[in-house]
C-alpha cells in the first residue's frame, strides 16, 4: 500500500512571488512544521541537483534527513526526492489561478517495513502536516 496525498491551498499571491518564498531554503522553518533546521548544500532557489539537509520530528521521532531537487520547473515545480522517513517523491506545485496562485505539495512513497503496517494512518498525518504547512504558507505570504 502507497501514501499518495495532494493538499492544496490557494494563495493570493502571484506565482513568482509564492515561488520565491517556498523554493528557497531559508524559509524552510518558517512555514515547514516540525522541521528543527535545514542547510542548503549551497544558498539559494531549489533548481534540479540541489540538496538539503534537514531535522525535523514526524510521529514523536526526530530524525535527520536529506532530499535531492530531481525536477525543476522555474516558478511552477520543484519535485523532491526524499529517503526518510520513508522514501517518497514530494512535488510542490504551482498554478496561476485567479486572485493569485493554487499551490499544492504532491507526496507519493511506500513505507518501508517500520511504517507499512500503519501505512493508513501514515497517509492521514501526512496529509494533516502537510495541509498544515500551506497554511502557514499562506499565513506567511499573505500578511
Amino acid at each position: 500500500m502507497a501514501v499518495d496525498v495532494r493538499p492544496v491551498v490557494r494563495v493570493r499571491r502571484t506565482r513568482a512571488d509564492v515561488a520565491a518564498f517556498m523554493f528557497d531554503p531559508a524559509n524552510d522553518m518558517r512555514w515547514t512544521g516540525g522541521i528543527t533546521s535545514s542547510v542548503p548544500a549551497r544558498p539559494g532557489l531549489l533548481v534540479t541537483g540541489a540538496k538539503v539537509e534537514r531535522t525535523a520530528r514526524f510521529l514523536g521521532r526526530s530524525f535527520t534527513y536529506r532530499y535531492v531537487v530531481t525536477k525543476h520547473e522555474p516558478d511552477r515545480l520543484v519535485e523532491l526526492q526524499v529517503e526518510r522517513p520513508f522514501p517518497m517523491t514530494v512535488r510542490y506545485e504551482l498554478a496561476d489561478v485567479e486572485g493569485g496562485t493554487e499551490v499544492a505539495i504532491h507526496a507519493t512513497g511506500r513505507p518501508g517495513w517500520f511504517f507499512r503496517w500503519a501505512t493508513p494512518l501514515l497517509a492521514k498525518q501526512v496529509h494533516k502536516n502537510i495541509s498544515a504547512d500551506l497554511d502557514r504558507l499562506r499565513r506567511c505570504l499573505e500578511t
